[in-house]
């Protein structure tokens, strides 16, 4: 599958009086690839944005037509990186792609680890002021790669599907179950055990059996308490 790779340094994030890495640039040049991400990319917290298992962002192109519909021809919906994305792909979405699926692209290998929990950040990219809901109530998040193995990655590779660990558990099933359906017991059990989901999640969905709550999101999707 062909692919857009972007990449984009912390700069001040408009309204916000914030430094995000939000913002992604088409690369036209090889870029190394490291267990923490690409080389000239940034994240400017990097308590809740980067490392190892949220090395690289993929976000499908194919949903911004829907964005578009929805909200207008706003200027981070011109051209891929409008979600910080550093993938930009055609053909394949949540309802596609598993937890654990791995893919070698350039002389890298990717695993996916997570979804994409959208955060406050994207409220003031789009001057949309709950944009990050509506990226989560829609389930058209994106998702992180791990780095499995570091390499070379060119704007030309393919990415290429290597392996399928967990296909039971394709990414718009761990919306559901975290977004929708929030405290089923049996899928938050499968979670929990889902040893190649990043353990943040899998923390999740040990702590909704535990106490029978679903966590408050307003500090990460409204920067409120």
């Amino acid at each position: 599958m062909k692919i857009r790779l972007l990449t984009g340094r912390k700069v001040l994030l408009a309204g916000s009086g914030r430094l995000s890495g939000i913002v992604k640039t088409p690369v036209e040049r090889p870029l190394a690839l490291g267990a923490e991400g690409f080389e000239s990319d940034e994240q400017a917290d990097r308590h809740v944005h980067g490392g190892i298992e949220k090395a690289v962002h993929h976000y499908p192109l194919d949903h911004y037509a829907l964005w578009r519909e929805e909200l207008g021809d706003l200027p981070p919906l011109r051209q891929p990186g409008g979600f910080g994305e550093n993938i930009s792909t055609t053909g394949m979405t949540e309802k596609d792609v598993a937890v654990g699926d791995i893919f070698r692209l350039g002389t890298a290998l990717l695993q996916v680890s997570q979804g994409r929990q959208p955060c406050w950040k994207l409220n003031f990219r789009f001057d949309v002021s709950d944009m990050a809901r509506r990226v989560q109530m829609t389930g058209r998040t994106g998702w992180y790669y791990r780095v499995l193995q570091p390499g070379t990655v060119s704007p030309d590779d393919l990415l290429v599907l290597a392996d399928r660990v967990a296909p039971d558990w394709p990414l718009i099933r761990l919306w559901r179950a975290l977004y929708v359906h929030r405290l089923n017991q049996s899928e938050l059990e499968g979670i929990a055990g889902l040893d190649v989901l990043a353990d943040g999640w899998r923390k999740y969905a040990v702590r909704r059996l535990k106490s029978g709550r679903v966590e408050d999101w307003s500090k990460r999707l409204d920067g409120t308490e």
